[in-house]
C-alpha cells in the first residue's frame, strides 16, 4: 500500500509499504477513505518534536471502513464506517473510565507513565504507525473507533477525528463560561474551530490573533474580532478592547512553532527577545534540515505563551492545545503566578469528547466542511505538505482523499 513515511528531519516520502495485519485480539484493520495533514505532523518534519523512528507512517486523522476485526472486538464489524480517534485508549483503565482517555494506562507500549499514545508520533508515544495510508491497524479498536452515522459525510467526519474535538477540548480547558471574552491565539484550523467552540460554549466576544490575512478573514467570517500581530500589538489591542482588563480566557492554539511579528509595533519587542528565542529554538529543535523555505521551525517558541499570559485578566484561565515539545522549558511562570492564573493543557480525550460533536454535526447544527480549503489524492501529499508548511495564503486544512490517485 501507499503511505506517507518519515525518514528523518526534513525528509518525508510517499512509499510503498506492507499492508497492516491484526497483531492483537483488540485490533481492527481499517481501509482509509479520508486522511488529513495536521500542524502536529509538521513538528516532526521541522525537528521541533524529537524522537521519531525512521520508517514511521505519519498522520493521526482518518476515517474509513472496517475491513477486519480481532477476536476481542465486539462493537464493530467489517463494513462499518468509522472515525479513527487520534489518541488511542483501552476503555478499561481508571483514566478511560472517567473519560480521561488521553492518559490511558494501557495504550502506550512504553508503559502507563509514558503519557498519550497517538498515531504517527515519536517513539515516546508508542510508536504506532499513522493514518496517511491506504490501510491502518487500529489498536484497542473498541475504544479508538467512533461510528459514523449515515447522515455524516466523510468530509465532515475527517474533522471529527482530531481537529474539532481538540478545539472543543481547548475551550473546555479554558473553562469558558456564559458571557466570557476569549482570545484565541492562532487562526489555523485548530484556532478556527476553537473560535467556533468558544462561541458555542457561551463566549460573548472572541478575539482571533494571527499574522496571516486569509486566516483572519475566515475568523472574521465567524464574527471573531481579528488582530493581525504584524500590524498591531496583540496585547495592547486586546487590552484596549477590554478597557484594560484583559480577556477572561485564552486558548493557545499555536504551540512551539510560533512565529514572531515581522512588522508593526510588536516587532520591536520581539526583536529585543531574539537571543532568548534563538536559545529556545536550539533547545526544542537541535536537529534541523531546512529545504529552501520548507521545514523551518518557528522562530519564537514562547511568543504565543507570553502573549497569552499578558492579555488574560487577573484570575483568568488559559487552555493550551497548541503542541509544545517535551524539551520546551520556557514559560512565563512568574507573570502567570502574579496574576493568579489557572493554566490547563494537554491532549484531547477524544473518546469522550468526540461523540457529542458527531451528534452536533449529524443534526445539522454545525458543518465543519467550510474549513476544508484543499483536497488532494495521496500521490500529491508531499507537495501538499510543503505548501501547508510554508503557511501559504489560503491553506487552512488539507484533506487527503486516499481513494483518489492524481
Amino acid at each position: 500500500m501507499k503511505a506517507v513515511v518519515w525518514h528523518g528531519v526534513g525528509d518525508i516520502r510517499l512509499d510503498s509499504v506492507a499492508d497492516p495485519t491484526i497483531q492483537e485480539p483488540a485490533d481492527a484493520i481499517v481501509e482509509i477513505t479520508r486522511s488529513a495533514i495536521c500542524g502536529t505532523d509538521l513538528h516532526f518534519i521541522r525537528g521541533t518534536m524529537a524522537g521519531m523512528n525512521e520508517g514511521t507512517i505519519l498522520g493521526h486523522e482518518a476515517v474509513g471502513v472496517v475491513r477486519e476485526v480481532g477476536s476481542a472486538v465486539r462493537g464493530f464489524t467489517a463494513g462499518d464506517r468509522v472515525i479513527i480517534n487520534s489518541t488511542i485508549s483501552c476503555g478499561v483503565c481508571r483514566y478511560c473510565r472517567v473519560g480521561q482517555t488521553a492518559q490511558c494506562d494501557s495504550a502506550n507500549p512504553n508503559g502507563p507513565l509514558a503519557g498519550t499514545s497517538f498515531f504517527g508520533g515519536p517513539a515516546g508515544t508508542g510508536p504506532v504507525n499513522g493514518l496517511q495510508a491506504d490501510y491502518a491497524r487500529v489498536p484497542f479498536a473498541q475504544n479508538t473507533l467512533t461510528p459514523i452515522p449515515d447522515s455524516v459525510t466523510d468530509d465532515q467526519a475527517i474533522l471529527l477525528s482530531d481537529i474539532f474535538p481538540t478545539s472543543w477540548f481547548g475551550a473546555q480547558l479554558a473553562g469558558i463560561r456564559r458571557g466570557d471574552t476569549v482570545a484565541v491565539y492562532g487562526a489555523g484550523i485548530v484556532g478556527q474551530l476553537a473560535v467556533a467552540s468558544a462561541f458555542r460554549q457561551g463566549a460573548s466576544r472572541v478575539f482571533a490573533v494571527d499574522g496571516i490575512e486569509t486566516r483572519l478573514a475566515v475568523a472574521l467570517g465567524q464574527h471573531a474580532e481579528v488582530v493581525d500581530f504584524n500590524a498591531e500589538d496583540p496585547v495592547e489591542a486586546i487590552m484596549d478592547a477590554t478597557r484594560g482588563m484583559g480577556v477572561d480566557a485564552v486558548i493557545d492554539a499555536v504551540g512551539v512553532d510560533a512565529q514572531s511579528p515581522k512588522s508593526g509595533p510588536a516587532a520591536k519587542a520581539a526583536a529585543e527577545q531574539s537571543d532568548e528565542f534563538a536559545r529556545e529554538v536550539a533547545q526544542v529543535a537541535p536537529e534541523q534540515n531546512a529545504d529552501g523555505d520548507n521545514w523551518i521551525p518557528g522562530d519564537a517558541p514562547s511568543q504565543a505563551a507570553q502573549w497569552a499570559v499578558q492579555s488574560v485578566a487577573k484570575y483568568g484561565r488559559i487552555g493550551i492545545i497548541g503542541v509544545y515539545s517535551p524539551d520546551m522549558a520556557s514559560y512565563p511562570l512568574g507573570a502567570a503566578m502574579n496574576k493568579n492564573l489557572t493554566i490547563r493543557m494537554g491532549n484531547c480525550d477524544h473518546h469522550s469528547v468526540t461523540p457529542p460533536l458527531v451528534d452536533l454535526v449529524s443534526t445539522g447544527l454545525f458543518d465543519p466542511t467550510a474549513f476544508i480549503t484543499q483536497e488532494t489524492g495521496m500521490t500529491s501529499a508531499i507537495d501538499a505538505y510543503k505548501s501547508f508548511d510554508r503557511r501559504e495564503e489560503g491553506w487552512l486544512k488539507t484533506v487527503l482523499d486516499v481513494r483518489v490517485a492524481n
